[in-house]
């Protein structure tokens, strides 16, 4: 276990050393959030690495990650515990074969630790060897309104009720971070206990530094194509602009295929590692592509 950074520096030299390039106000509010212990909710466009900080953090300070990725539905039982039904049933069976069962004793004993099933935020109020662990509650926004108001005990006091056990509390506070994706307003109350960060598309220096973090292997000239490719992209009109996540999967995908320079030709045959959907792909393959191509070369000349 490696104890909180000290600094908003000692943060940003952590993220680096998980390999993620973190500007400064990215790495002071993550400082804050482990100086403070106050949960860090994050959003941004889908592909902007939210969920990567998180895998930072906990990799950075040697602690377990516990991830509850957020759907539609989602309710408390599945967030926080559940019964193993066919263990109990079991147990039943065992005991009326036996006969003279004590019903008491028995419902009693059906409800204990033993046949329980633990979800990610139960798990994350259990103490744990390396200290507390990272909770990632990820793409809040795909829950319902009600799940969020569930949650508010669980940030405000680090604790969960469970009707046959009672009240448990964490005995040191889980790191928590949130995401969303914003396809839907998170409520005021849920984001006032929280310190907030917009997690942006990044500009191409930083870009840059994290597709050298993520793909060494790419050489200069390459991964400068790459990028300025894709920051034009962004400035497209698309139904889903490609993010850092999709950045560097084509990288891997042209590494893979001996690329040391694109071309229209290569363009073409890899637009499906960024671009994921069919009416962005016919938007820019072909002519569109190759002129983004011959704009930035130039960009790129001039610089």
């Amino acid at each position: 276990m490696t104890a909180p950074p000290a600094t908003i520096d000692a943060a940003r030299t952590m993220l680096a050393g998980e390999s993620y390039v973190a500007d400064r106000a990215l790495a002071t509010v993550v400082f804050l959030a482990l100086k403070l212990g106050r949960p860090l909710f994050l959003e941004g466009e889908a592909g902007t690495g939210k969920t990567e900080i998180a895998k930072a953090i906990a990799s950075g300070l040697g602690r377990r990650l516990i991830r509850l990725q957020c759907y539609e539905g989602l309710d408390a039982a599945s967030a926080v515990c559940d019964w193993n039904f066919a263990a109990q049933m079991i147990a039943i069976r065992t005991a009326e074969a036996g006969g003279g069962a004590d019903r008491d004793a028995l419902r009693a004993e059906l409800f204990t630790e033993d046949y329980l099933i633990e979800r990610p935020l139960l798990a994350a109020m259990r103490p744990q060897p390396g200290g507390a662990p990272v909770l990632l509650i990820d793409e809040l926004d795909r829950t319902d309104e009600p799940f969020e108001a569930f949650l508010l005990e669980a940030l405000s006091d680090f604790q969960v009720t469970i009707p046959e056990l009672g009240t448990i509390r964490a005995p040191e506070p889980p790191i928590v971070i949130l995401t969303s994706n914003r396809t839907r307003e998170v409520h005021d109350a849920l984001k006032r206990r929280c310190l907030y960060h917009w997690v942006d598309y990044p500009d191409f220096a930083r870009e840059m530094e994290i597709l050298q973090a993520r793909a060494p292997e790419a050489t200069a000239t390459l991964s400068r194509e790459i990028v300025a490719f894709v920051q034009k992209l962004r400035t497209e009109d698309l139904f889903k602009k490609p993010g850092v996540a999709e950045t560097i999967d084509w990288a891997k995908c042209l590494l893979a295929l001996d690329v040391i320079a694109l071309s229209p030709e290569v363009i073409a045959d890899t637009l499906g590692a960024i671009l994921k959907y069919q009416d962005d792909i016919q938007k820019i393959a072909g002519a569109p592509a190759k002129k983004i191509l011959d704009d930035l070369r130039a960009d790129l000349a001039l610089a």
